[in-house]
């Protein structure tokens, strides 16, 4: 009997293949997501991984075995399935491991309207369907057919962004050997840009670099290109192309704050006052930025399924996250990286500035990034941490990990990962040595283990 605490994530299905995850059990995750999801027809797409298209035809054979159809979009970026379950208003599955290295795969799934699917969304439902199976299916069995999405989708996108503009932008794009590789030659084919590609071979070993533009080292690359065809901006995709980085003219990397709000103050330039959610770790200067510009700013959970969940409770018009997901109302409120960096893109446009200097602006407050630690024993350190700062007149909630504010407005966050004994460290102050030896007097209530700095 397999894993399957191991294998079912908070909000989808990863592990390794053969061993953890292979075409039987995906044909069976497919059966169960037809019986919870009770749809007619289900949308299925996949990456470029070397176990995506049997795991892709696995699951759409246990979708059919329900009676249930399929709309097989073939190779696609995460937000390409989303635009599928949007736009044709139907669940959806993508047949992905996103950043992980070439030995993982899993499986994304969302509702109709590209509503997520997680942990408490029809997960563990799924869980207990796999684990007791399902009683046979006395109907016909359902049909696949095949469609191209991209061109709708690519047309979709360009329709959400004005592009107009006087500069023609030099853009080098990192796929990653991902699938950005395909989407981002039609999406950004437009007079306004000249591309210059790294990696946009489709290749499932990922034989450059690793498709996780938020570690730095696979920015070295990109880095060097712009700086080499002295390019306005450069764009880095993951492995499934639902984040996007973004890397200056200088060729150094902006923060996912920034861009976070640049594209929020160009939104409530749009819709005045509207609300715009952002993620507990995410800098202060954020909800500043929103508020001085009209909008109402939303703090909430990390992770997408929260951020869509109260993008749809307060109607936002544009969500973010510090690890380069970007979330659009217009969108389904689902993550797309190209769109992110379409608004980008037409944000340079508009301005004779270097992205340094539009970025700049929005700087403030000097971070940490993310550091994990191993712990032992999550809830008696995150009990220390509290009555320690909470005795010394510090703010504290818990709305995801422990947040502590200091009096002078430093702050940070203590996170419990999903699935390791790990905790997450996020520091924010004024100032590089304010932050740092705040960073260093939490850390020490961590113990002496070594820490690395990663993504949530």
């Amino acid at each position: 009997m397999r894993d399957l605490d191991t294998l079912i994530k908070a909000y989808d299905i990863r592990g390794t293949v053969p061993d953890q995850l292979d075409a039987d059990l995906s044909f069976q995750v497919g059966a169960a997501f037809a019986h919870v999801s009770g749809a007619g027809l289900i949308a299925v797409g996949h990456d470029m991984r070397l176990s995506s298209p049997q795991l892709a035809d696995a699951f759409a054979a246990g979708v059919n075995s329900r009676g249930a159809d399929v709309l097989a979009i073939g190779l696609a970026s995460t937000d390409l399935l989303y635009f599928a379950s949007g736009a044709r208003d139907v669940p959806g599955a993508m047949i992905t491991a996103s950043h992980n290295p070439p030995a993982y795969n899993g499986i994304k799934l969302c509702r109709p309207g590209a509503a997520p699917v997680g942990r408490d969304t029809g997960l563990t439902e799924i869980k207990s369907l796999l684990e007791t199976g399902l009683s046979d299916h006395d109907g016909p069995a359902g049909i696949t057919r095949r469609e191209d999405l991209l061109p709708a989708y690519s047309e979709y996108l360009r329709g959400l962004v004005d592009l107009a503009g006087d500069r023609r932008l030099k853009v080098v794009v990192d796929a990653g050997n991902g699938m950005a590789g395909r989407t981002a030659p039609v999406v950004l084919d437009h007079p306004a840009f000249e591309i210059v590609p790294l990696y946009f071979e489709l290749d499932g070993t990922f034989p450059n670099h690793e498709a996780n533009p938020l570690n730095p080292a696979n920015l070295v690359d990109l880095r060097a290109a712009v700086r080499r065809h002295q390019a306005d901006v450069g764009l880095a995709f993951d492995g499934d192309a639902d984040r996007c980085a973004f890397v200056d003219e200088n060729g150094d990397a902006v923060s996912p704050n920034n861009i976070i709000s640049l594209i929020a103050t160009r939104t409530l330039a749009v819709y005045p006052g509207a609300a715009i959610v952002y993620n507990v770790i995410t800098s202060k200067a954020v909800a500043e930025q929103i508020t001085e510009h009209g909008g109402r700013p939303v703090r909430t959970r990390v992770g997408h399924s929260f951020i869509k969940q109260v993008m749809a409770e307060y109607d936002a018009v544009f969500g973010g996250e510090h690890s380069g997901h970007y979330y659009f109302r217009q969108f389904w409120r689902a993550d797309t990286g190209m769109l992110a960096a379409l608004h980008v893109l037409a944000a340079l446009r508009q301005t004779d500035q270097p992205l340094s200097t539009l970025t700049a602006q929005f700087s403030r407050y000097a971070d940490s990034g993310e550091i994990n630690r191993t712990v032992t024993d999550i809830p008696a350190v995150l009990d220390r941490v509290e009555k320690h700062y909470a005795a010394n007149g510090a703010a504290v909630d818990r709305l995801d990990g422990l947040t502590i504010t200091l009096p002078d407005g430093a702050w940070f966050n203590l996170r419990p990962s999903n699935t390791e004994p790990l905790l997450r460290l996020n520091v924010e102050a004024s100032d590089q040595h304010s932050m740092t030896e705040l960073r260093q007097e939490v850390l020490a209530f961590l113990g002496p283990v070594n820490s690395t700095r990663q993504e949530s």
